[in-house]
């Protein structure tokens, strides 16, 4: 009963289209008050207490990182680098889109912050040189789901508290299956444009068009220098680098480029708390639901049902990934990371399949990337049909090849656990 309570009020909340963190609260408070004998107040303490940590403090330091670069002219300069260097080739603006989300995906950290910043430029331009409006929306929407991968990334922070697992290596661990998923948004994005004709921006540049743009763009660049080098010369932590990436920001953005003024300031710091109290009550209403999982022990059977459905490891990784692909479609990445990780990682880290936990983690985080293109949740969708002003139905039949594409990544990144340990492993 307890658990027909939890999930069953769960996704009808979701169904009505009451908010996710809400849907969880709720959830849990019922489930509390009639199947369980614990306090009522254990669903508020637990919300309170998951949140005072210390890595959990990179998250709005992030956000806020992110919020100034949108704000201070850093996406703009990013976007000319990108378009310089590959706005020429067929496809040229679908493909400026992909490589500009990748440059500040190394920045953001947060995959509907990218679809915003790089979708509000080049939305409107690529509908403008008459690329269709459904295809141009939803290359957008999926090229901003690599910002979860590429560090930094605030769902590879998640994962790494609830999980027990090295930040900084997850951090070098998305790096190569960020960059695989970039490449094979880069070949569909161009076998579409193909197809439809959608012209580059012109012709090849001079080294000295790259030269200049580079030097444009060089104090964005360094943002991934010193957050990733920082870490890893053992200067800071992961926290304290969020904190340097959002000062380092502000200092580019108001002295430097000379484009936040105090309406911009306030702009970029009312957007990141406003982003992050959303993020914070997710968080804590995640914990007390997975609190009451663990209290009713439903993780064991969902391990016991999974290792029990095949000793093939191959069969099972691929149920696993059915699973977190249809999770991602109802549930936020937040939530599915907290709510996911303590069911999942003693799975695969159990000696029948013998997976290391930093390769899960981006296996994990990568399907939940692709939720944030699929539809009903497909919160990347709804900010590119947002910023570009397409109707969400356009998005979603021209999501549907891109989304494919995102599957073979997907497949090429769990198959290939090298991919994800190989970095982290040099470091070591």
């Amino acid at each position: 009963m307890t658990v027909a309570y939890l999930f069953g009020t769960f996704f009808f909340l979701i169904l009505i289209g009451t908010p996710i963190a809400l849907s969880l609260g709720i959830a849990s408070l019922i489930t509390v008050v009639l199947a369980t004998d614990v306090a009522v107040n254990t669903i508020v303490q637990n919300a309170f207490t998951s949140l005072d940590s210390f890595p959990l403090l990179a998250i709005p330091f992030f956000i806020l990182a992110g919020s100034l670069m949108s704000s201070g002219g850093i996406s703009r300069r990013l976007l000319d680098l990108a378009n310089v260097l590959i706005g020429y080739v067929v496809g040229g603006l679908a493909m400026v889109t992909v490589v500009a989300s990748m440059f500040f995906a190394a920045i953001s950290g947060s995959g509907p912050a990218t679809v915003a910043a790089i979708g509000s430029f080049m939305i409107p331009s690529m509908k403008q040189h008459n690329y269709g409006a459904g295809f141009a929306a939803a290359i957008t929407a999926a090229a901003g789901s690599v910002g979860v991968l590429i560090p930094p990334s605030i769902p590879f922070v998640m994962y790494g508290v609830v999980g027990s697992v090295s930040i900084g290596s997850m951090f070098l661990a998305g790096i190569l299956p960020g960059i695989i998923l970039g490449l094979c948004l880069l070949i569909i994005a161009y076998a579409i444009s193909k197809k439809n004709n959608y012209v580059g921006t012109g012709e090849a540049p001079s080294l000295k068009d790259v030269l200049k743009a580079v030097n444009e763009a060089k104090w964005a660049l360094l943002i991934p220098v010193i957050i990733l080098g920082g870490i890893y010369a053992g200067i800071y932590s992961p926290t304290e680098s969020a904190a340097i990436a959002a000062l380092y920001a502000l200092i580019i953005g108001v002295f430097i480029y000379r484009e936040l003024d105090l309406k911009g300031l306030y702009k970029a710091f009312a957007s990141a708390a406003l982003t992050n109290s959303t993020t914070v009550i997710i968080i804590g209403f995640s914990i007390s639901f997975a609190y009451l999982m663990t209290l009713e022990r439903i993780p064991n059977t969902i391990a016991s049902f999974i290792t029990g459905a095949s000793e093939n490891p191959i069969i099972i990784l691929l149920i696993i990934n059915v699973f977190l692909l249809v999770v991602g479609m109802f549930i936020d990445t937040i939530s599915a990371l907290v709510i996911l990780t303590p069911i999942l990682l003693p799975v695969v880290t159990s000696p029948e399949i013998g997976m290391d936990p930093v390769h899960f983690g981006v296996i994990l985080v990568t399907n939940l990337a692709i939720g944030f293109v699929t539809p009903p949740l497909g919160i990347n969708l709804f900010v590119a049909s947002g910023t570009g002003k397409v109707p969400f139905e356009q998005i979603s039949k021209a999501i549907i090849p891109i989304f494919l594409m995102m599957i073979v990544a997907l497949m090429v990144i769990t198959y290939i656990p090298e991919l994800s340990t190989f970095l982290p492993d040099l470091a070591e």
